[in-house]
This record gives C-alpha cells, sequence and structure tokens, in this order.
C-alpha cells in the first residue's frame, strides 16, 4: 500500500497559516485541479480513499481530487497544521505589531502559541495520528491519498526516516500541491516534494491561472 500525501494549494500568503479558517487563492485552486488530474492519469497508482484535514483550504484542495477520483472526502481534524492560537488567520502586519517576533520557528519545544499548541504537543499530535491510521489501514486494498499541511509533512518525513524533529532546523522541503509518496511496506519516500504546475507571473489573470499544469 501506498500514502500520497499532498500539500494544499496556495493560500493567502498575507495572513498567518496554522489553523487559519481562510480558503485558497486562484492561483491554488489551479494547483490543485493540476494535481488532482496528474494523480488520476497515474494507472500505477489505485487510490482507494481520500483523508483531508478539515481546515478551509486543504477541504478545498480535496475537493478537486475528490472529483477527479470520484471519492468521497474523509475530513480529519488531527491532520490540521500547528494550532497557532489567537494568530491563526491574522493579517501579518497586526500579528508583527501585537506578537512581534512570534513565529513556530521561534519557539521553544515546550513553548505554546497564545491559545494554542507547542511544537512537542504538534509533534506528539501527528506522531499519535500516524501510528494510529497506519494501524487501521495498512491492509486496505488500494493506496490512500492524504491532503494536509506543510508542517505535518515535515514532521512525517521524520517519523518515516527515524530522524529527531525540531520545529527550528527542517530540511524538508514541501512546495504547494506538492506530492510526497509512502511506500508502506518498506516504509520509504518513493516521491518526494513533486510538483506537476510552474509557477504563474504575479501578474496572471484567473483565466491564465488555467493553464498552470506542466
Amino acid at each position: 500500500m501506498r500514502i500520497i500525501f499532498v500539500r494544499h494549494g496556495q493560500d493567502d500568503e498575507t495572513r498567518r497559516g496554522g489553523w487559519s479558517r481562510y480558503g485558497l487563492q486562484p492561483e491554488g485552486h489551479a494547483q490543485a485541479r493540476c494535481t488532482a488530474e496528474y494523480l488520476r492519469q497515474r494507472t500505477d497508482l489505485h487510490i482507494a480513499a481520500i483523508y483531508a484535514s478539515d481546515l478551509v483550504r486543504t477541504m478545498e484542495t480535496a475537493a478537486y481530487f475528490a472529483d477527479a477520483l470520484h471519492l468521497p472526502i474523509q475530513p480529519d481534524a488531527a491532520l490540521r497544521e500547528v494550532n497557532n492560537g489567537v494568530l491563526a488567520g491574522m493579517p501579518l502586519e497586526q500579528a508583527q505589531a501585537q506578537y512581534p517576533g512570534l513565529y513556530f520557528r521561534k519557539l521553544e519545544m515546550d513553548e505554546p502559541f497564545p491559545g494554542g499548541e507547542s511544537p512537542r504537543a504538534f509533534f506528539q499530535r501527528i506522531k499519535a495520528w500516524f501510528s494510529q491510521f497506519l494501524a487501521e489501514n495498512r491492509d486496505l486494498p488500494g493506496d490512500i491519498l492524504i491532503v494536509t499541511h506543510g508542517g505535518v509533512i515535515k514532521a512525517l518525513y521524520a517519523l518515516v526516516k527515524n530522524q529527531r524533529w525540531s520545529n527550528q532546523n527542517s530540511t524538508v522541503a514541501a512546495d504547494k500541491c506538492s506530492i510526497h509518496i509512502l511506500d508502506v511496506d518498506t516504509m520509504t519516500m518513493e516521491v518526494e516534494n513533486q510538483t506537476v504546475w510552474h509557477p504563474a507571473e504575479s501578474n496572471d489573470t484567473q483565466e491564465e491561472f488555467d493553464h498552470v499544469c506542466r
């Protein structure tokens, strides 16, 4: 069995992410559409189920895969990005004014965001989810698609490769709508950070976003 992890498409970078309730930007919709069509055409993959973080940007991304693969989305709050508490969805300028220098990578392992999670609590949440998910789905006849977040994917790499995880020094790349494929039988990453769209120019229109597929 293989698990295909996909990061959500481009969201609003003028706001803090985390548990933000904001959705995709037009470019993010185009990225998700391209990636869904690519996976639909992969005859070597046999996707039998789709799971997704229940935040808006991941559910909007997953909707394209659900449509392309004719499968329902199973939302799972455990797949959410780190809980950044009061900063979730906050405009960047406001966050800098009210909480100067407060970023995930600057937190100590047991230091939580105001009203949110600490890095250690976040990693333990993902570790517990991954262990339970493998135990419940290892014998599933087919592959599984999971639409989630960059921070989650980086934590999963550490778990798969049995490496020490830290919020301060990750070297894992996880671009928007990137594909990461895990072979569960061998616990190896077959594909890392693959994208099937090209970056749109800053002056692209909505119509031009429909042509970012490679």
